[in-house]
């Protein structure tokens, strides 16, 4: 009988731990009162229960809000291609880029003069102090064409310069500047369209003077903590600098003379000793004024801007202003990208020139005496800068892809171009390359000739991993008067925008801008071959184009 218990404890020995354990309770059990401690141990439990299931049911239903109730912020969804259009207006050479309702997606900004704005619950001119019709800025969404905002802006076109507020700890809204051809002067909340502030006539301005360049943003002068603004005007025989207040406005101390008598606008220059200087072609020649001495003489006392001893040992010698004698007439003064005392490009009329930033020593010379285009800055070479050059007449246009750094010649293609074909363009892929936008005459397959009345401006894309081919993505027949390849998102795709509308200024007609999407134009682009032995097919090379992918160059 021993054995047998011995046996089944072995075959169940939970079975029989459960039964030592109950004659130990209920040893336990006889030894105690029964009324002292178990129903304090049974509160407890209830509570320890109570407590429990209260906790999961607030987890649960913090999980349920978040997840069902309160919704995800939505990603505004970019469409491929969009048009907008602003029917009896004409419109202007510009085309803004910037995020206007920070949805992370860039948005384009325009200008086009009308009767009336194309939503009735925009202002209309006679709010603002123009007579109809007049000159409105618009914000459209880059990713459907919605109209953000729109609002008169001046009284004809305007000069606009549109900038993000510098870092800092003051909160600064984002703004755009718009100087009128009337000499209205106003900034505008680049976000919202809100006035920051505005000025019917421009302050301090002679009636007999001219506005010769855009706006120019400069460092603070009056002391805010924002940019100022800086416009030059011709006056007779005089060139004078006007100073403006970037946060009212207001116009700083008196004009500053440039001590030239003529001058076409130029860029702000900052040296590598952190010294900012005025550049513009004045005939032949390039000048330049700094803006310490042009500041000291506008406001009459000390400015902590710096000068660059280099740089004034040269101004000194020559009146204050000659910085260096051209072969032939200035046509193009560009900045080359990159950090403080970066590298000048100057196109004249016999040649283009590198110049060293700081010593304004010629690099390499290139010569080029039909530079039909502003120069465009691309990257032929990983990493390594290279310039677009459009050489020639209409009919026998070169495009030259130069190596910044010692002007060589890296691809070249001659394609005519079309009256009124707008700038070449290009953006940085991920492969530390750029992918490059060119304008020409389109000519159908199979003809030698393009018929009178029916040419159309041809945009086509090229990237130097293939050498030997162009893709023509689209044609347009109407007039372009502004286009702009751009980033859309970060990382994610790009886009070419177009702006087209009347010929002229003064006959008003259909206004229109759209967004094409890269890769689809890609989809549906036909392959120009420009040289035997490109052994891929056309679907395997557009396949090519469209697996690249777009970074910023910031």
């Amino acid at each position: 009988m021993m054995e047998h218990k011995d046996l089944e404890a072995e075959i169940r020995p939970l079975k029989n731990e459960d039964r030592k354990l109950q004659g130990t309770l209920g040893t336990q059990a006889g030894k105690e009162d029964p009324l002292k401690g178990t129903p304090q141990l049974s509160r407890l439990s209830r509570c320890r229960t109570v407590v429990f299931f209260l906790s999961l049911f607030i987890c649960l239903f913090t999980v349920f809000v978040v997840s069902f109730i309160v919704p995800c912020p939505e990603r505004s969804a970019s469409q491929g291609t969009w048009r907008i259009n602003f029917s009896q207006a004409v419109t202007y050479d510009f085309l803004g880029i910037q995020d206007v309702n920070r949805d992370r997606i860039q948005d384009i900004l325009i200008l086009y003069k009308s009767t009336n704005s194309s939503n009735a619950s925009s202002r209309p001119c006679s709010e603002e102090g123009f007579a109809s019709p007049c000159t409105f800025v618009a914000a459209l969404s880059g990713a459907n064409g919605s109209i953000l905002w729109e609002r008169p802006a001046a009284q004809d076109r305007a000069l606009v310069d549109c900038a993000d507020p510098p870092p800092g700890p003051r909160a600064v809204a984002p703004a755009c500047f718009l100087l009128g051809r009337s000499s209205s002067l106003m900034a505008v909340d680049s976000a919202t369209g809100g006035t920051l502030w505005s000025h019917p006539s421009l302050p301090g301005r002679a009636r007999n003077a001219s506005i010769l360049s855009a706006l120019l943003q400069v460092p603070d002068i009056d002391a805010d903590s924002s940019p100022d603004l800086l416009v030059l005007t011709q006056e007779g025989t005089e060139v004078k600098g006007y100073m403006y207040s970037g946060s009212t406005g207001q116009q700083i101390g008196q004009p500053g003379s440039l001590s030239v008598d003529r001058m076409s606008g130029g860029p702000l220059h900052v040296t590598r000793a952190d010294a900012h200087y005025v550049l513009f072609p004045c005939g032949g020649s390039l000048c330049g004024s700094s803006m310490k001495a042009l500041s000291e003489e506008v406001t009459g006392r000390e400015s902590p801007l710096r000068r660059d001893p280099e740089w004034e040992a040269v101004l000194n010698a020559s009146t204050q202003s000659l910085l260096l004698r051209s072969t032939g007439a200035i046509r193009y003064l560009v900045k080359v990208p990159g950090t403080v005392g970066q590298d000048l490009l100057l196109v004249g009329s016999e040649a283009c020139m590198l110049l060293d930033g700081q010593k304004l020593a010629p690099r390499w010379i290139f010569h080029a005496s039909q530079v039909l285009r502003k120069p465009v800055f691309g990257h032929y070479k990983p990493d390594a800068w290279a310039v677009v050059i459009e050489n020639g007449t209409s009919t026998d246009r070169q495009i030259l892809l130069l190596d910044l750094s010692s002007g060589a010649v890296l691809w070249s293609h001659m394609l005519p171009r079309s009256p009124g074909d707008p700038h070449s363009a290009s953006l940085l892929t991920a492969d530390h390359r750029s992918a490059f936008f060119f304008w020409g005459l389109h000519q159908p397959v199979g003809t030698n000739e393009t018929e009178p009345g029916e040419a159309q401006h041809g945009l086509y894309m090229f990237h130097p991993t293939l050498p030997s081919v162009l893709l023509q993505l689209a044609n347009v027949s109407a007039h372009i008067t502004a286009f702009r390849a751009v980033l859309m998102e970060p990382s994610r795709h790009a886009a070419c925008v177009v702006l087209t509308g009347p010929t002229s200024p003064d006959a008003s007609g259909l206004v229109s801008v759209t967004k094409y999407g890269v890769r689809a134009l890609i989809s549906t682009s036909r392959v120009v071959h420009l040289a035997q032995g490109e052994e891929d097919s056309e679907q395997a090379i557009k396949d090519r184009f469209s697996r690249l992918r777009y970074w910023s160059e910031s």
